[in-house]
């Protein structure tokens, strides 16, 4: 794990509501992400990490509570967040038309970036796609698309990224690729929040879980910590009886010449 930069934390949550009619989606969440680290927000569908998400990110109005990210309040200063942060929703956002490198190029000019060839071509050699660059989008694996959704995200260098369900419909192998990615963003200094519903997801990246049920932070730690609510389980003999593979290979033996009954010794299968 990382040692985060003790400093004034890059988010800070209290006592944030919202609701929708009658239903109440945040229900006084409370949390902080410290500078440089990963934060998992974990729940499942519905318990309001999206919402939590959408009000860091500025796009929804909380009913009540704070939050602060980067050191700018989201309802007072919202102009100084959106230039701190930038926000990656659950499905790639690239133009499938373009390629890789006119993505990125396009985000870097809507920036007003200068040089934007220049930091597409970084981008693309920093998550490995610079052979991929000059092909369409919509020829990328699933893992392809997300990487590069990941380095738009980090056009005009944000110090705080937020990855809405990163991995989802991605296959196991293009799930690890993105992993890779959001460990690299920290390494490199730049705090990741994460929602996942994937336990394992969690597990694999965060420095802190928070688990969200029905609106609500249950617990909040480190793994080890959240691992230690629990008591630890009890290892009982178990009966197993054996399969037939361990039957066959106990006849056979390891190299197929015990000439076990019913054994076709004459057989030219190798």
């Amino acid at each position: 794990m990382r040692t985060p930069q003790t400093a004034t934390p890059a988010i800070e949550v209290q006592g944030l509501e919202k609701g929708f009619g009658e239903l109440e989606v945040l229900r006084g969440v409370d949390f902080e992400v410290a500078r440089g680290s990963i934060f998992a927000l974990l729940g499942s569908n519905g318990a309001g990490k999206t919402t939590a998400v959408r009000i860091l990110s500025t796009l929804l109005k909380a009913d009540a509570g704070t939050a602060r990210v980067g050191g700018f309040d989201v309802a007072a200063q919202p102009g100084q967040v959106r230039e701190a942060i930038s926000p990656t929703g659950q499905f790639a956002a690239a133009d499938e038309v373009l390629t890789g490198r006119e993505n990125l190029i396009l985000v870097a000019k809507l920036r007003h970036l200068k040089n934007p060839g220049a930091i597409a071509d970084d981008l693309l050699a920093r998550f490995s796609l610079t052979d991929a660059g000059g092909r369409k989008a919509a020829t990328y694996s699933g893992g392809m698309r997300r990487r590069l959704d990941i380095a738009m995200s980090l056009i005009g260098n944000p110090s705080v990224i937020f990855l809405d369900e990163p991995t989802t419909g991605l296959d196991p192998e293009a799930r690890i690729e993105v992993w890779q990615t959001v460990k690299d963003l920290a390494q490199r200094g730049t705090t990741v929040l994460l929602t996942t519903q994937y336990l394992g997801e969690a597990e694999e990246l965060a420095d802190r879980i928070a688990i969200l049920h029905q609106g609500r932070i249950l617990q909040s730690g480190t793994l080890t910590e959240l691992k230690q609510l629990l008591p630890p389980a009890k290892v009982e003999y178990v009966e197993k009886h054996p399969s037939l593979e361990e039957v066959f290979l106990a006849l056979v033996g390891d190299n197929g010449t015990n000439g076990a009954a019913g054994t076709d010794t004459t057989s030219n299968d190798k």
